[in-house]
Parts: C-alpha cells; structure tokens; sequence
C-alpha cells in the first residue's frame, strides 16, 4: 500500500515538472502539403467587395453626353409641349421619382432617391407586390391531419394580400409512416403463455388525410390509417389468434365552433383586410403619380420662367451696351462725362453676371441657383431622359393669363370626396372598424363541438379487399375485405368549452385598444379634412393674388417701356441723365422678370388648386387602371367567368362583414352635390348674379374693372415668343452682338463695340434611341392611360407593363371621373 502511494507521488511530482517546463502557450498542429502564403487568412477578416450582380444600364446613362455650361452650347433646341413631357413622364416611369406629401412647394428628390432603397418610393410594381404579399407562417395540422384554427385578433398588418388570406381556407393534405420495432427481456417467469421472457415486436402506422377549413369556421377531415402489430407471442386458444394483425380505417370528422370564430363575419375578416390593403396601395400609386405630373407641371413652368428672365436680362443688357456707346458718343463730343460711361459700362457687366447666372445657374447670392440648363435638367430627370443628348429643351406652351375664379363650396366638396389622401385614410378606417369586430369576437368563450364517424377493418392480411368467407379473427381473413363490408363502425362526439381568463383582462383590453384606434382614425380623417380646407384656402386666395400681379406687373412693365424710350431719346439729344436711363432699364428689365414670374407663379397655382382638390389626373386626361396580365390569365378568367354563369345563384339576404366600398370613384360633378352646403342647399347652389358655373369653377359674364379687371395685351415687341427671344442658341444671346428694340428710333445710332464671338454656336444633332424603361418582366403592375388631345401633336398612349402592351390602344374607364377644364373668359 505504501509503495503504491509512492509510486503515484513520484508520478504526480514528475507530471507537475513537465508541466511547468512547458507552460501553458498553444502549440500550433502539423499538417501535411502546407502552403507557406497565409496573408489572406492572417491578415484580414472582412474587406470591401464588389458584388456578384449584372444589372444592364439604360441607354440614357451610357449614352448621355458632357453637360451644358458656360463653355458648351453644343445643342439644338428641342420644342416640347407640356402635354408632351407629361406623356414621356408617364412612359418613362418605372420609379416615381417624387416626394410624398401635398406640400406646395417640393424639393429635388435625386438625392434622396440615390441615398435611398426601392421601398422608399413609389414604383409601378408595388401593387403587384402588395398582392403577392405572404405570411411567413404556413397552414398547420395537428397529429391527426386536422387544420389548427388561428387563434387571437387580427390585424390589418398581420395579413398579405388576398391570394395569402384565401390560402388559409385550402384545403390541405398531410400524411406520414411510422415503424417501430421492439426487442426487450420482461419481467416474467418462462412458460408464460401471454408474454414471453424476452419480448420482440414489430408495429408500424400509416396515415394520410386531407382537412378543409370553411368560410364559417368549421374544418372539415377525411382521414385513412392502416395500423400493423406483430410480436413472438405463440398463438394459442388463451392468447393471440394469429401471429399478426392489421387494422384499417377510414373516418370522417367535423369540427365546428360555436361562440368564437363562429360565422362568416370573423372569418372573412383576414379577406377583407387584404382586400383594403391593397386599395391602400393602389390609393398610394396614385398619389405617387398626381405628384409626378404635378412635379412635371411645375418643372415645366419654372423653364419657362427661367428662359424669359434670361431672355429679359439680355434685354437689359443690350440696353446698357447701347447706353454705354451713347456715352461715349457724348463723352467725345463733350457733353458727357467719363463717370457716365463707366458707369453704363458698369450697368453692362452687372447685366452680363446675371445673364451668365440666368443661363447657368449659380451659388452666388441673390443669383438662380439653377438657371436654364439647371431647370432643363431638372425636367429631363422627371420625364426620364438622359442629362444630356444634344438637345436643350424649349417650352413652347404660353401659360394662361385667363382669370378663373373657383366656386368655395363646389371646390370644397369636390376635395372631401377626391382627394386620394382623404380615400386612403377612409380605408384604414373600415380596417379598424373590421379590427374591432374581430376583437370583439374574442371575448367569447371557445365552444368547439366535433363529431366524429369511422369504419373500422380487422385481419390477419391487409388485402385484397374484396370479401371472403374467413372474417377476422380467423386465419386468412383480410382487413381490407372487413372494411369493405362495414361490420364495425364506430362514432363520436366532443365538446370543447374554454371560456376566457377569469375576468377577461387581455380581452376587454384588447377591445378597447381597438376602440381607441378607431377613435383616432376617425379623428385623423377629420383633421386632414380640416386642414386641407385651409391648404385649398390658401391656394385660392394665392391664384387671385398672383392674378393681380400679373395685372400690377404688366403696367409696370409697359410704363417702363415708355419711360426707357423717353429717356434713350432724350440721351440721344444729350439732355439727359445717363444714370437715370440706367435705373429706368434696371426697373424694365426688374418688370419684365416680374411679370413672368408671376405668370408662372399664376398657372402653378392653378394647378395646385386642382392637385388638393383631386381633379388633376383627370383634367389632363390621366387614369390610373390595371396592367396587362399574361395571356394564361385571361383564358382562365374566362373559364372562371363561365363556371360562374352555369351556377345556380342563391340569395343569402345578408353579406357580412358588410359593404366596404361603395364602386368607383364618381366624377368631379356627382362629388359637388354629395355634400350639403350652406343654407341646407346643395354645395354650388350660392352663385352671385351675374356669375355662372362651369365644371366647378366661376366664370363671370362680365368684364370687372379695378382688381379684378384682365390682364391687358402686351404689343408683340414687348412679349414675343420664346423662339423669337432667343434665336437659335443661348449662346448667341450670351455672347453675341446685342440687339435692341430701339434701334428703330429715328437718328444715327452709334456702332457697338466688338465683343467676344460666340462660343460653341455651332449645332449638331445628336439624338439617343428610344428610352428603355419599360419593365420586361412579366410582372402585373399599375399604368397609365393617357388620353391625349389638342394640336400639339401627340397621338393617345398607354403606358403599359411592356412595349408589345405600350402599342395597343386603350380606351378610357367608363366609371373614371368626367375631365372638370377650366373655362377661359373672353378677352
């Protein structure tokens, strides 16, 4: 004994010395065929990669050509009406690439469109997406092959579109095998006739069934079990018949609540929510594109704008330039002074600067940011083409300068019934409404009553199944003969009662958390009405104001022009004042940038009026309808349509949960007289004398005098034409030889100096193919139907899922809104 204790403590000294010899450091493994380059595994774990994706670029990226600017007017001018650039937009568009919101004024969204993802903005996929929305939770069954019932509420953002909610009432089909096998001693003495020392067995299971689940609830199952038992029990008169058994069945079982998520009203409820949330979606497309159109609207004028302040800075220009050689001409003369010329050369190169700006854009204080080439840019990105391709687009429409006047009432109701963002919040309303039956259905105790019916077989032998003269327990008998002949049939009835928590506390709260809701979405509706009547206030007191400077700005400009020509001809004679002919060309030039601005400002506003009251789309011919589906869809539609027509129609009496909407959207007449208005009329019904109404807005029979008097006609050499302002190029107006209107003042007109020849005035053409942006996909989506018209040459489209479907002729939706056009008065 000693001596082994010995032993082990010589072993245990000698293991403790090994152990500190060695210490604890890791010692690294041998491997065979060991590669001496390890930098990639010992030096980095992550890196920056590039991924594995081929995405094709458009044509209008890889094709673009270098930007205009200062030292490039390589283009030709591209006429385009608004109209036109409306359409290419609505081609053009797979993103929208716009903002949300009913803001007047909308900032550029290129930006946040790069720093974004594709579900930060609206696209022509995204109520296909929304309709092919699924739960990530699948159909289960229990043991027995029977559809277990979704328990708890349901709310509208727990379920997918409505292909997903009408899978859960699909029938669903399950089956498994099972085998075991058995080998064990018992617990028994030998000789024992009923289980025998060492105990081995074989059983197997098979099942196969399919359930249904009903619209009101129940679940319906059709279940088929083949059981098979065998063991090296001997059999003998006292204990087994035969060595082995085999068991057929076949059962039928209804199960059927009758309290909770009993009835049609609870269980179409995930339907109808998915129904709701896809008008949501197709709400939200169409606001998606009113604020593309309008973004292309406002585009549009703001070109236009900038073109006549570029083209009203030239003018004054000019002006200084032919002040600065009158100068000079007194100068030498001796009637006139050096600060008189330095100073209209000063006025000239103040003009110069701001035409450069006007032209460019720029970031120096008090100047466009954008100019023309921004502004053009601007519109390009909207209507999908490339930044660049030769070409410098050049409004060709004038703006209005009619006066309308909207009715309050008519306008006021047409935008409590068409406004999109009104509609949408009005779905999520019947959404909590449907929320809150569900949970009210909840409270109810869970009373579940199932019945059951089976046919059992018995036998020595599965089959065959046809009968035989041996029945079971015989030798040689056959389950499938005894299931056949129906001998054994068994039944059953449950029933489940499961009431709720004592004192129900999850589902009273449950209930009034749905109450809430909907209280608040009540008072959200609300609200928006509320305050959209003061966005649609606004808005119509800025069209009369921006009318009225119109007015303010048009006699200001043409008293500036008479007041120019007075002074230029008394410079001429030299007795006038050099720096007064300046400012009074600084005041013309100031007028004529005013009254453009507030022409624009003018027709945005007119615009706006119709982009809150909902009548924008349809004003400019614009629906929003389905795109085509595959061709597959439409033969078994038909078929569909034709199954329906051969049935036999029965009136329930009673559709619950009950309607949700009420058809197509009216048009902008039928909205007018929705609504009560004051005295207990109908809305429109308040017209002063005098006044008529056409399509909901006010047009006077009469000529007002004072602020309401119309704009007067401005003589064409004081307003002429884009294309007569700027000639054929920019450039030409930047650096060419001015040319002013006074040159047909009687006299000798001094010789201009020589400035700088133009820079790039050549023009070549250089067009892209057509743009590729239509989705090739076969993929359902939102489009478009433009129902173009008027002079301007642009044929009806309709944008659609893919060229093939682009080229087909549309016709418009006989339920869509009736246009509401503004109705000029006479001039």
């Amino acid at each position: 004994m000693n001596r082994s204790l010995f032993r082990l403590t010589a072993y245990l000294q000698i293991g403790l010395t090994v152990l500190l010899a060695t210490g604890c450091a890791p010692t690294q493994p041998f491997f065979l065929k060991e590669s001496p380059e390890l930098q990639h595994y010992l030096n980095t774990a992550t890196q920056i990669e590039y991924p594995d994706v081929e995405v094709e670029s458009l044509a209008e990226t890889r094709e673009a050509l270098p930007p205009l600017s200062i030292n490039n007017h390589d283009y030709q001018f591209w006429d385009l009406t608004l109209e036109e650039c409306v359409n290419m937009a609505l081609h053009n568009a797979k993103f929208m690439i716009t903002t949300n919101g009913i803001a007047e004024q909308r900032a550029n969204t290129a930006e946040q469109f790069i720093a974004g993802t594709s579900d930060q903005f609206g696209s022509v996929y995204d109520v296909a997406i929304a309709q092919s929305t699924t739960q990530s939770i699948p159909l289960t069954v229990d043991g027995n092959g029977n559809r277990v019932l979704p328990r708890g509420v349901l709310r509208a953002n727990q379920v997918g579109g409505v292909e997903d909610a009408l899978a859960e009432f699909d029938a669903q089909a399950t089956a498994f095998f099972d085998y075991q096998k058995g080998d064990r001693p018992n617990n028994v003495l030998p000789g024992n006739v009923f289980n025998p020392v060492f105990a081995q067995s074989d059983t197997a299971t098979q099942q196969s069934a399919i359930s249904k689940r009903f619209a009101t609830g129940g679940v319906a199952t059709l279940r088929q079990q083949i059981l098979y038992s065998r063991n090296n029990t001997q059999p003998n008169s006292i204990a087994r018949s035969v060595a082995s058994d085999w068991t057929a069945i076949v059962e039928a079982q209804v199960q059927h609540p009758l309290m909770r998520n009993r009835g049609t009203l609870v269980n179409r409820i995930p339907v109808v929510l998915a129904s709701l949330n896809e008008d949501i979606s197709i709400a939200e497309f169409e606001l998606q594109v009113r604020n593309l159109v309008r973004d292309v609207e406002v585009a549009y004028w703001d070109l236009y704008v900038a073109y006549r302040a570029f083209a009203s800075v030239a003018v004054g220009r000019n002006s200084a330039q032919v002040t600065a050689d009158f100068a000079k001409l007194n100068m030498e003369e001796g009637i006139g002074t050096i600060q008189d010329l330095k100073q209209a050369q000063g006025q000239y190169h103040s003009f110069q600067n701001q035409l450069v700006g006007t032209l460019t854009g720029s970031n120096v204080l008090g100047q466009d940011r954008f100019g023309v080439f921004g502004r053009e840019r601007r519109l390009r990105e909207l209507i999908g083409q490339s930044a660049t391709d030769g070409r410098l687009i050049r409004p060709i429409d004038e703006p209005t300068i009619a006066r309308v006047e909207h009715d309050w009432f008519v306008s006021t109701a047409q935008m409590l019934y068409l406004n999109a963002e009104l509609r949408q919040t009005k779905f999520r309303i019947k959404q909590s409404e449907l929320e809150l039956m569900s949970a009210k259905n909840q409270i109810l105790p869970e009373v579940n009553l199932s019945l059951l019916y089976r046919w059992v077989g018995v036998g020595d032998q599965l089959g065959p199944p046809e009968r035989r003269a041996q029945n079971f327990p015989l030798p040689g008998s056959s389950a499938l003969g005894e299931l056949t002949e129906g001998n054994y049939q068994e039944g059953g009835v449950r029933l489940e009662i499961t009431p709720p928590a004592f004192g129900a506390r999850r589902e009273l709260t449950r209930i009034n958390g749905a109450e809430w809701r909907l209280v608040r979405e009540k008072a959200n509706l609300q609200e928006k009405e509320r305050l959209l009547t003061f966005l649609l206030s606004d808005a119509i007191t800025k069209t009369a104001t921006h009318y009225r400077q119109i007015q303010i700005s048009a006699a200001q400009w043409a008293d500036a022009e008479d007041e120019v020509d007075a002074r230029l001809a008394n410079l001429k004679e030299g007795r006038g004042d050099t720096n007064v002919v300046l400012q009074s060309q600084q005041r013309r030039a100031d007028a004529q940038i005013a009254y453009y601005r507030a022409v624009g400002e003018y027709n945005k506003s007119l615009n706006y009026v119709d982009y809150l009251v909902g009548t924008l789309l349809v004003n400019n011919g614009i629906t929003v309808s389905e795109g085509p589906w595959h061709e597959k869809a439409y033969c078994d539609a038909l078929e569909r349509a034709r199954e329906r027509s051969a049935g036999y129609h029965l009136e329930y009496g009673v559709t619950r949960p009950a309607v949700v909407r009420r058809g197509p959207v009216q048009s902008a007449d039928a909205a007018a007289q929705m609504i009560p208005g004051p005295n207990g009329g109908t809305v429109g019904s308040t017209m002063a004398p005098g006044m008529t109404m056409s399509e909901g807005e006010v047009i006077s029979d009469t000529v007002l005098s004072g602020d309401g008097a119309f704009v007067p006609d401005l003589p064409e050499s004081m307003a002429p034409t884009l294309s007569d302002a700027l000639g054929d190029s920019t450039g030409d107006v930047l650096y060419g030889a001015p040319v002013d209107r006074l040159e047909t003042v009687p006299g000798a007109q001094p010789t201009p100096e020589t400035f700088e020849a133009p820079i790039g005035s050549g023009t070549i053409d250089r067009s892209l193919p057509a743009p590729q942006n239509g989705p090739s996909a076969e993929v359902r989506q939102m489009t478009y139907h433009w129902n173009g018209g008027g002079d301007s040459g642009v044929s009806q489209a309709s944008p659609a899922a893919s060229p093939a479907a682009a080229s087909r002729s549309t016709k418009k939706v006989e339920t869509s809104p009736a246009p509401v056009r503004r109705v000029p008065l006479p001039r």
